[in-house]
């Protein structure tokens, strides 16, 4: 895990693109404060979610399991960015809730374990899947993601803690992030007690971004889980809350839901520090138990933020990708689910137990996310 971020917490009761993008992973910039400029890089993925067949192929012995596994393949490329963030659509409700997937998930916590171990620092929780064990669910979530070390964003604990800006400090560049969600599978939070997840609300947005802005962050990004399934076409819905969001002065969206991979674009409509807004209008499946064309597959994506401090001034330096594919079959040791790169020339040689139509599937999923994400793999 990288260096533990510094999450601030500003009570306000007290304290009142598809341009240019590198597809090929490009070596990653360390943060540096070269003639007064600062440079960080982060990371972000689609959906983290835990069906029966990934937790039965974690499963150790009865109530025991390791996830660490699935990510060896691309842990390296996680653990290098100074901040990676992930959706995390599933519930941590504990091992006496019965562990579940698909429709009700309970997760074990040592899916937790295996994310933290991978180079997550920040879960988004705001999901429809959220509620799935009602508000035990959600409390234990958020207990289990901070034990683990890292920071959930999008659900919370009280309305106080609901109201508390969220600001991330990475190496000297201040982030304000929040995170909301379409909604919540029909589920009902409990009377007057809204506060356990974000639901998307642009009047409420507009309120978190005014209050975020009012504590001077560097950056503001948005998370939003929204959209339609399957569809490889951001929505006009989609498109109406970002352009919203942009206005009200977040700088990056990220967006999930789809659980395919959508539009990366710049936005002319950003009024935040950026000279131009992006979005991701959807990340895609990064390890689920989807296995067909198009959900199978997800992207790392990397953004290289440079501040020029004493003007006070930043901009994104560099974006670059990594398309990934899961892999659902036998290892060698076990039937495994396990993330792979999708651009086979990260993994020479490719592993033993990748048979001829796996080959054939991880080329077919590197060929679609290049297609979507508009640009040649960087051959150099």
């Amino acid at each position: 895990m990288k260096t533990k971020l510094n999450l601030l917490f500003i009570i306000l009761g007290s304290l009142l693109i598809i341009i240019g993008i590198n597809f090929r992973h490009t070596k990653v910039h360390n943060v540096k404060q070269i003639d007064s400029t600062l440079t960080v890089q982060l990371s972000f993925v689609g959906d983290l979610m835990c069906h029966s067949p990934q937790f039965n192929s974690a499963k150790i012995k009865k109530d025991s399991f390791n996830f660490k596994p699935a990510f060896r393949f691309i842990k390296s490329y996680l653990e290098k960015s100074d901040a990676t963030f992930g959706n995390f659509e599933t519930v941590v409700a504990g091992i006496k809730e019965r562990i579940s997937g698909y429709p009700y998930f309970n997760t074990p916590e040592e899916y937790l374990e295996g994310l933290s171990n991978a180079g997550f620092d920040v879960l988004f929780t705001a999901n429809n899947h959220s509620a799935d064990r009602k508000k035990k669910g959600i409390f234990s979530t958020i207990e289990n993601v901070k034990k683990y070390g890292m920071i959930p964003i999008g659900t919370y604990t009280s309305q106080n803690d609901r109201d508390s800006v969220r600001i991330i400090d990475i190496k000297g560049l201040k982030i304000g992030l929040q995170a909301y969600t379409y909604g919540l599978n029909g589920n009902v939070l409990p009377k007057n007690e809204n506060y356990l997840v974000n639901v998307i609300d642009t009047n409420l947005i507009r309120s978190d971004i005014k209050k975020i802005k009012n504590s001077r962050p560097d950056l503001i990004i948005i998370y939003f889980h929204f959209g339609e399934e399957y569809s490889r076409k951001p929505s006009e819905y989609q498109k109406e809350i970002a352009a919203k969001t942009f206005a009200y002065g977040a700088d990056i969206i990220i967006a999930s839901h789809p659980h395919v991979i959508q539009a990366i674009e710049y936005s002319d409509s950003a009024t935040g520090k950026l000279q131009k807004g992006l979005i991701a209008y959807s990340l895609g499946n990064f390890y689920s138990n989807q296995q067909w064309r198009y959900s199978d597959a997800g992207v790392i994506l990397n953004l290289e933020i440079t501040k020029n401090i004493p003007k006070d001034s930043l901009w994104i330096n560099n974006v670059s990708s990594i398309p990934t594919w899961v892999f659902r079959g036998n290892t060698g040791n076990k039937i495994e689910s396990v993330i792979l790169p999708s651009d086979t020339s990260l993994i020479k040689p490719l592993p033993a137990f990748l048979k001829k139509e796996d080959i054939a599937k991880i080329n077919q999923a590197f060929e679609d996310t290049r297609q979507m994400l508009g640009t040649k793999s960087d051959q150099n």
